[in-house]
């Protein structure tokens, strides 16, 4: 039985990628020495046109920064921007690096907020990163077949069996994506990344209204809101 498993998972991985290539958008994995980690956007979008556009260019950016400080030492490191807020994972090989990183993307043009989950040490496993994109695809798929979860409006990011959920979201549909994420196999922890929203804050179309984007991102007088990560644990 667990042979057959380890024969049957490659081949999920590749049907589902193929089953799901209309949803997935590019979210600029940097690779340096070994695969990147796999993120992807789970396909109306609660970003902006705009925010959208300068989300690619932030991923762009970010990639571009860590590939100069890695220049040719071995890492690994992945840039997913969800409304300027970017999460960064994979592995670095100082803390040296890792701070020079966090610094240099903070300063690219409207980034709100920087989340660092990177690791500092040697490359993760081939192994691990594999299962990490099989968790990311099945997350994703379970995602679209689940009645009342936005899925057109989430990133989801899988390092070292830890999923990271980006998005904007009522506060019952963050913990309903939870919920299935958690559930699927080989998953360690799932941490939450939301911008929290309210159901008047969109529009009939379903996508957000301009003055709740115009206070994510610090337009008003008020300082953008950051998200906290809040770590659900899997039984």
């Amino acid at each position: 039985m667990i042979n057959s498993q380890r024969l049957l998972k490659p081949v999920a991985i590749l049907l589902s990628l193929f089953m799901t290539l209309g949803f997935l958008t590019a979210c600029a994995p940097v690779l340096i020495g070994g695969a990147a980690t796999t993120t992807a956007v789970v396909a109306v979008d609660r970003r902006t046109t705009g925010e959208q556009v300068e989300d690619k260019s932030i991923q762009l950016k970010g990639s571009s920064e860590a590939r100069k400080i890695l220049d040719e030492e071995p890492g690994r490191v992945n840039v997913s921007s969800y409304a300027g807020r970017v999460l960064l994972t994979g592995d670095v090989p100082s803390e040296d690096d890792r701070n020079k990183i966090v610094e240099h993307v903070s300063q690219i043009d409207k980034v709100v907020q920087v989340i660092d989950r990177l690791r500092v040490g040697e490359p993760t496993e081939m192994g691990v990163r594999s299962n990490d994109t099989w968790i990311t695809t099945k997350a994703l798929s379970n995602l679209i077949n689940t009645k009342g979860v936005p899925t057109r409006t989430m990133n989801v990011t899988t390092e070292r069996g830890v999923v990271y959920l980006q998005g904007r979201v009522t506060a019952e549909e963050g913990e309903r994506a939870a919920k299935v994420v958690s559930g699927v196999p080989g998953v360690n922890e799932v941490v939450k990344l939301f911008e929290d929203i309210r159901l008047d804050d969109l529009k009939e179309d379903g996508s957000i209204k301009e003055d709740f984007a115009e206070k994510s991102q610090g337009k008003t007088s008020e300082p953008a809101p950051r998200v906290e990560p809040e770590a659900i644990p899997v039984q």
